[in-house]
C-alpha cells in the first residue's frame, strides 16, 4: 500500500519522537538506583523526603541503594538514634553542617565560639564516624567589604584548624551563589574561594564544591571544577534551573560526573537537591547521570 505525502509526513514525525527513548533503550528502572556505575551517592535527607521523619529518612535512602548520606545542622537531633540507625542500615554519614549562616564566621566577634562549635562537632562527628565538617562564610556584615569578611573567614578557620586537624577530620568550607539562593551571602565563586583556602594553609581545612552553586554563579562547571578540584575536598550536585535532580534543568550531569571522576575523584557525591519527581523517580534520573 502507498502512502500519501501527508502519511509519510505524519509518519516520519512519530519516528524522530521516539528516537530519544530508542537511544535511551538500555535506561530501563533499576532496582538499587542509587548503586551506580562511577559515582558513590550520598543523600541530603533534608531535601529529600522532606516531610518524612528524621529516621525514616534514612530507611528511605538504603531502600534506594544509597550507601552514605548527608544533613544539614547537628544541633537538634537526636545524635545517638541517628548512629544506631545508620549502623542497622549500613549508611555512612559523609558530611553534615557544623556553622551556618548567621551570626557569621566573618564575624570576628564570633570566633571563639566558632572554635567551641568545632569542638562540639567533632565529638558528634566520632559518634557518627563522620569525616568532614560543613561550614559557610556568613551573610555580608553591613559596612564591612568583601575582601574583609574574608579576611575574617580565613582567621577563624586558622583557630579551629588545630582543632579538626587533632580529631583527624577536615572542615570544609561551602561557598554559595548569590544569583538565586542565597543572595547577601558574602562568600561565592571559584577565586575568592580558592584564595581563602591558600591563605589557611592547612590540610584539614578544604573546599565542599557545589556544583550546582558554582554553575549558577559563573557557568563553566567542568573548567571550573579543574581549576578547584586540588583545593576540595567534598563535591554536590543539583541540576538549575529548579535546584533539582540530574535531566530536569539544562547541566549536562554526565559529562560533569565523568569529568569530575576524571579528576581522580572517588569519594562520595552529594545529591543536595530537592526532587522534582517522586524520590525514586529522581534516583532513577542518578543512575542515567552516571551512566556515561
Amino acid at each position: 500500500m502507498s502512502l500519501s505525502r501527508r502519511d509519510f509526513l505524519a509518519s516520519t514525525a512519530v519516528g524522530s519522537l521516539a528516537l530519544p527513548d530508542l537511544i535511551r533503550a538500555d535506561d530501563k528502572p533499576v532496582e538499587l538506583p542509587a548503586r551506580t556505575k562511577h559515582t558513590r551517592f550520598a543523600a541530603n535527607v533534608e531535601m529529600w523526603w522532606p516531610k518524612l521523619p528524621f529516621l525514616q529518612r534514612l530507611e528511605a535512602a538504603a531502600k534506594l541503594g544509597f550507601r552514605a548520606v548527608e544533613f544539614w545542622p547537628f544541633q537538634g537531633k537526636d545524635i545517638n538514634a541517628i548512629a544506631d540507625k545508620c549502623e542497622e542500615l549500613k549508611l555512612e554519614v559523609v558530611q553534615f553542617t557544623a556553622w551556618g549562616f548567621s551570626p557569621g564566621l566573618n564575624d570576628a566577634t564570633q570566633h571563639n565560639r566558632f572554635v567551641e562549635t568545632m569542638g562540639k562537632a567533632c565529638e558528634v562527628a566520632k559518634k557518627l564516624k563522620v569525616g568532614m565538617l560543613c561550614v559557610v562564610g556568613g551573610n555580608d556584615i553591613k559596612g564591612k567589604t568583601q575582601p574583609e569578611m574574608h579576611e575574617q573567614i580565613v582567621a577563624g578557620l586558622k583557630l579551629a584548624a588545630p582543632v579538626v586537624e587533632k580529631a583527624g577530620m577536615t572542615i570544609i568550607l561551602e561557598p554559595m551563589n548569590i544569583k538565586v539562593d542565597h543572595k547577601g551571602h558574602c562568600l561565592y565563586g571559584a577565586d575568592p574561594s580558592i584564595r581563602i583556602i591558600e591563605a589557611v594553609g592547612s590540610k584539614s581545612v578544604k573546599l565542599l564544591w557545589d556544583i550546582y552553586h558554582m554553575y549558577v554563579q559563573e557557568g563553566d562547571p567542568i573548567e571550573n571544577l579543574k581549576k578547584g578540584y586540588q583545593y576540595s575536598a567534598y563535591f554536590q550536585i543539583a541540576d538549575h534551573p529548579g535546584r533539582t535532580e540530574p535531566f530536569t534543568g539544562e547541566m549536562d550531569y554526565p559529562a560533569i560526573l565523568k569529568a569530575l571522576h576524571g579528576l581522580g575523584y572517588r569519594g562520595y557525591v552529594g545529591v543536595e537537591c530537592r526532587t522534582k519527581k517522586p524520590e525514586a523517580e529522581a534516583a532513577q534520573a542518578l543512575h542515567r547521570a552516571d551512566n556515561w
